[in-house]
């Protein structure tokens, strides 16, 4: 990326403050320990990682559920934890979250392309080999279907779909893949970008004109300034003209909701069918090449292409049957209005039998807490800020508490260890879908790591709704046992300080057992309405900030992964089989619809 070019400064203008030698010695240490803080913390979950592969070779296990690290030994041998029955979308998803969280802590350390350090310098998905797919392959690559949105060059990267996050053409060199494919010519192209960086492209959807790499103005004007050569990727593309190998096609557009501000979608696999060399539109020589679509593959929507031009509506007024004083639109001689008996409220409601905690003591941070050695909530959250300041605050990973900042700190409103008690950030839409009822979904692209909402209704002892029948809209508040990994609940980051002297809430005496829960019933928010899946966006996410006491935390949705526009909402409601009962004792089972590739059928 260029870099901005400074404005000459004219005599009437302040000069520039210089800084005394000790203050840039003090600037430069506080930079230098921003960027230890996250090598620590890639060092930590790269320990945690090496910790659990070491597990699985002593028990013969293949499979690992929290890491993403496909480790090599001394015969450069892959050991794939992922695990050779796992499905391979399942492996994109999780690439691409730990990929998230990489760059998420690289922007916290204030590292420079924070998205390129969470592949490379500062981040293990390179220095232990967790690129899901390392080497190069021709064709489509599993758990990547057409239709594939990519939201940065760094996540392709990451995935090993596209390696290069400046070339428009990805390529086999010979000395590494001459084996493997004895009957080709070297090099070899295995995907293209088409992104529009050049003056002479040209797209009509099934058949591309792509022109060759090399000799473009990288400033952004897209205007050649020498001649182009038949070397590297333009020869890998010369090469599959002549041997008919085909080759992914990835298109970019510009996305303003995007964190990168740009959206790559997998258009398919091509056939390079012609190739000539042109004077181009500034006057030097450029290669092209037309490639076409292959026949039998999904064909490829506007919205796939694009999701920005997907019809969003403007304002509510637009969705008909939620809200209406009339559905029958005049059609009859009397007004038919649409009600609902649900009471909205945005903020949890307590029974009168739940005591709430005393407000914790807090921090003694101003305006804003950004000096986590000093900062008391950031002790509890293992000595570091479980969000970083991006997007208006975007949690890193999941843990098991998050420790927010509450009423009695020193900081203000905007603090970014406040991000989950923000206001509403995206524009949500309550829809009717086909199968499963009202569901919840987005007009906006939500980041990964973002809090979407937090799970609202009445507060109660959950001993109090066991007699309650057909209400499934009660959530557990399982805090406690998620820490100890209780029925299955998965593991999370730990190096959290919880206090031991809280006893604001008296045990029921089964720890396997939540003691308190969230009815939302007949009062609640939007949340009551996100549905269940077994491979959902959302996670659940523990957070305390008023007071200390994890029996009574709250619930708050966060984004899994990065949501475009109008995808439907879900996260796993975390129901063990069998385990519903009826009045009559006998085990209830409710079909599962979430249409995940590895839905487990039940949702109980």
């Amino acid at each position: 990326m260029a870099g901005r070019r400074k404005r000459a400064k004219s005599p009437e203008e302040p000069k520039e403050r210089r800084l005394s030698s000790r203050v840039q010695e003090l600037r430069q240490k506080e930079r230098d320990e921003k960027e230890q803080l996250a090598r620590e913390r890639v060092k930590f979950l790269s320990d945690q990682s090496s910790e659990l592969c070491d597990d699985a070779k002593e028990d013969d296990v293949s499979t690992n559920e929290g890491t993403l690290i496909t480790m090599r030994n001394g015969n450069d041998n892959n050991l794939d934890f992922y695990g050779s029955e796992e499905d391979p979308h399942l492996k994109v998803r999780r690439n691409l979250r730990f990929f998230n969280t990489q760059y998420l802590l690289m922007v916290q350390g204030k590292m420079s392309r924070p998205d390129l350090k969470g592949v490379t310098e500062a981040s293990i998905v390179m220095k232990a080999n967790a690129v899901l797919y390392p080497r190069k392959m021709i064709g489509d690559l599993p758990g990547i279907d057409v239709g594939h949105r990519f939201f940065s060059r760094a996540e392709m990267v990451a995935v090993g779909f596209h390696s290069h996050w400046l070339n428009g053409i990805d390529y086999m060199g010979a000395a590494e893949y001459q084996r493997d494919y004895a009957a080709y010519q070297f090099p070899l192209a295995v995907s293209i970008v088409m992104s529009g960086q050049y003056e002479d492209d040209l797209d009509n959807a099934d058949v591309v004109t792509y022109t060759g790499q090399g000799g473009h103005n990288l400033t952004g004007d897209k205007r050649q300034f020498k001649d182009q050569e038949l070397v590297r990727g333009n020869l890998g593309l010369k090469n599959c003209f002549e041997h008919g190998v085909s080759v992914r096609v990835i298109r970019g557009h510009n996305c303003k909701s995007s964190y990168s501000k740009r959206v790559y979608t997998y258009d398919g696999l091509y056939t390079v069918v012609k190739y000539w060399a042109e004077k181009g539109v500034s006057g030097f020589t450029v290669y092209k090449y037309q490639l076409k679509r292959k026949e039998g593959q999904p064909e490829l929507t506007t919205n796939q292409v694009n999701f920005m031009y997907g019809r969003i509506p403007k304002s509510t007024s637009e969705i008909q049957g939620l809200v209406c004083e009339d559905i029958s639109n005049g059609l009859e001689s009397k007004r038919i209005p649409a009600t609902n008996r649900f009471t909205y409220i945005n903020s949890l409601k307590i029974e009168p039998n739940v005591k709430i905690p005393k407000s914790s003591a807090g921090c003694n941070c101003r305006g804003g807490c950004t000096d986590s050695k000093k900062c008391a909530c950031a002790r509890l959250n293992g000595g570091n800020f479980p969000y970083v300041d991006l997007n208006d605050g975007r949690l890193i990973e999941p843990r098991d508490v998050v420790f927010e900042c509450g009423p009695n700190c020193g900081c203000g409103p905007e603090c970014v260890n406040r991000t989950s008690q923000k206001r509403l950030r995206f524009h949500l839409e309550v829809f009717r879908s086909p199968k499963k009822g009202w569901a919840v979904r987005s007009w906006d692209f939500i980041p990964a790591g973002s809090p979407v909402c937090e799970y609202i209704g009445v507060l109660r002892r959950t001993d109090d709704v066991d007699t309650l029948t057909d209400n499934d809209y009660i959530f557990e508040i399982d805090c406690q046992q998620t820490m100890q990994g209780l029925d299955g609940r998965q593991r999370r980051l730990g190096d959290v300080a919880v206090p031991t002297d809280n006893k604001a809430s008296e045990s029921n005496g089964d720890e396997s057992v939540p003691e308190f829960c969230i009815d939302a019933g007949s009062t609640g928010n939007f949340a009551r309405f996100i549905n269940h899946s077994c491979e959902p966006n959302l996670f659940v996410q523990c957070v305390l900030s008023s007071h200390q006491d994890i029996k009574l935390a709250r619930v708050v949705l966060f984004a899994a992964d990065n949501i475009p526009p109008l995808q439907e909402l879900t996260y796993d409601y975390g129901y063990t089989l069998d385990s519903v009962h009826g009045p009559d004792g006998k085990v209830k089972k409710l079909t599962c619809y979430c249409g995940a590739v590895n839905c487990r059928k039940r949702l109980y």
